[in-house]
């Protein structure tokens, strides 16, 4: 008798022994069956990590979606808008380098919440070094450079009647500006760029207050952008309502092991 016919005649013995003792049958190819099959969530991330990553981001994407699809243009400076970008990409340098760099040695001895703390303070800091170390900038959504150059130059007609042109770039002598228009059609904004380190920032305040005051009474076409940006901000909303409903105790059980573990 060859081995493979002495397992085909031990297979219903040893089932039929184990079913007369009351135990149960075990599972495996040598009995003749499967194991069963175990449900079970499996999470490739933890659900408040995700929520925190992808929360801020979606309200960053629906304003945007909102501005593009205004019909006027919406005028701001360079720090609040690398800083409004500072707070969208917040939860996801939390998940991301923060956690990924925590010093064990200062969580063992400080605790957990307090090295948080200055762990976020440091990322605050980072983000207020880079809004002032930046050069003096206004940038202008919903709106392309062909509709913003007529704009533009009434306003600099008026306020600084010396002003002159080469090709994009503009000098105001009389406030102290200096500026170069780039453009960025993917968005649909416009960015005035200081050119060189030596800027009057009250020219530059002049100049925002009389551009915001001539756009004010212009009209922009609003395109799919908006409602491309829209969707994302929907779709990134619906993921976070998904699992803040679906795995609240998971959700819980994650920022206590983030804050406290």
């Amino acid at each position: 008798m060859t081995i493979f016919e002495l397992t085909d005649t031990l297979k219903p013995r040893a089932g039929k022994a184990l079913h007369h003792r009351g135990a149960e049958l075990p599972r495996g190819p040598l009995f003749g069956c499967e194991p069963r099959p175990t449900h079970s969530r499996v999470l490739l991330m933890d659900p408040f990590r995700i929520c925190l990553a992808i929360g801020p981001l979606s309200v960053y994407c629906l304003l945007l979606g909102l501005m593009n699809l205004s019909r006027r243009p919406f005028l701001t400076t360079g720090a609040r808008d690398t800083a409004a970008l500072g707070v969208a990409l917040a939860g996801l340098a939390v998940v991301g380098p923060l956690e990924l760099f925590m010093p064990e040695a200062a969580t063992a001895q400080f605790g957990q919440p307090f090295v948080w703390l200055l762990l976020v303070s440091f990322y605050v800091l980072c983000v207020t070094c880079l809004v002032m170390l930046s050069r003096p900038r206004l940038v202008i959504y919903n709106t392309s450079l062909d509709e913003l150059r007529p704009v533009l130059a009434e306003v600099v007609a008026a306020v600084d009647p010396d002003a002159r042109w080469a090709g994009e770039s503009l000098y105001l002598p009389r406030l102290g500006v200096q500026l170069h228009l780039d453009s960025f059609p993917v968005m649909r904004n416009v960015s005035l760029i200081a050119s060189g380190d030596r800027q009057d920032l009250a020219g530059w305040r002049q100049l925002e207050i009389s551009l915001a005051s001539a756009l004010s009474e212009s009209r922009a076409v609003g395109g799919t952008r908006g409602v491309g940006m829209i969707t994302l901000a929907v779709v990134l909303m619906a993921a976070s309502m998904y699992y803040m409903l679906t795995y609240p105790a998971e959700l819980a059980q994650g920022m206590q092991d983030m804050l406290w573990r």
